[in-house]
């Protein structure tokens, strides 16, 4: 490992240096592998610790790679019970982006690789498959080094690659608006929700739009709820209830998308994040958990 400064009079470079150099990159795969904010810090730590006894290592990234990679397959068998076993519907943990907490963000498709729709789609994908599909897709990784990092051949990852794109398949979509046609929706959205505007939200919402709250089995809805009216009515709900007037909202980005932060009291109560379709709105995705929301509520002070 080259610990060398790299001018006169720079001091040397230490391990921590570079792994320091490494760590957002780091937990940009281990959240993007696990779906978890908290999860990936545990196991970028860990990686922390392994790397601390390693001694001597030539490559560096590639090394960090591995051991992240594979922690994050042994956790993800484990982590798959539980969320077959969880109440409600199971979302990812938010994550503001605006900071590049998650790397790079600069196009359709890195954006896209952290999407909560997106992460929600690859819980179809076995582990090993996820492992690939995100090395490849969202780090563009060749298949070589991904069959060095999982321990298979180069065709295996690639055979890995092709199953894990059949499976998130037709399903997967798109980014429907650019960044401002996004904004304004989700600005649109906001407003006629606190409103209570019911032709603003009908304008807004597509046919066939599905909402689901993850609340962990606490007061959201344990089932979606499918179809303009039905969301209509739900979001109705929301505004009515006493607490909705004490409630101040903003619009952030929250994993690569703009999203709507509710706080009541200071606090972060809510995340609600919209994916757009052909103009519409095509799905709701609200985060009241608050073990889940405690990562971005951390980022926020």
């Amino acid at each position: 490992m080259d610990l060398q400064g790299t001018g006169a009079g720079e001091r040397p470079r230490t391990p921590v240096d570079v792994f320091e150099e490494q760590r957002p990159r780091l937990f940009g795969l281990a959240y993007r592998l696990l779906g978890s904010a908290a999860e990936a810090e545990d196991l970028v730590q860990e990686t922390f610790l392994r790397w601390s006894r390693a001694g001597r290592i030539e490559v560096p990234a590639a090394w960090l790679t591995k051991v992240i990679t594979n922690l994050c397959l042994n956790q993800l068998a484990s982590a798959r019970r539980r969320r077959e076993s969880y109440a409600g519907p199971w979302l990812p943990e938010p994550v503001l982006t605006g900071d590049g907490v998650l790397g790079p963000l600069e196009t359709v498709e890195q954006r896209e690789s952290v999407s909560l729709g997106l992460l929600v789609l690859l819980e179809r994908l076995s582990p090993a498959e996820r492992a690939v599909f995100v090395l490849r897709e969202a780090f563009g990784h060749s298949h070589a080094e991904i069959g060095d990092v999982l321990g298979v051949d180069e065709a295996y990852s690639r055979q890995l690659h092709r199953r894990a794109r059949a499976h998130v398949g037709e399903a997967r979509k798109r980014f429907g608006a650019d960044r401002e046609q996004h904004r304004r929706i989700v600005e649109g959205f906001l407003a006629a929700t606190l409103r209570g505007d019911v032709a603003g939200l009908e304008r807004l919402l597509a046919a066939d739009v599905v909402a689901w709250a993850d609340g962990g089995g606490t007061t959201a809805a344990r089932r979606p709820v499918r179809g303009r009216e039905r969301v209509l009515r739900y979001l109705r709900g929301l505004s009515a209830r006493p607490e909705a007037s004490a409630v101040t909202a903003a619009v952030a980005e929250v994993n690569g998308e703009f999203a709507v932060l509710l706080r009541h009291t200071g606090e972060l109560r809510a995340v609600m994040a919209v994916e757009i379709g052909d103009g519409r709105i095509s799905a709701v995705r609200t985060l009241v958990n608050p073990a889940k929301l405690a990562f971005a509520a951390a980022q926020l002070m």
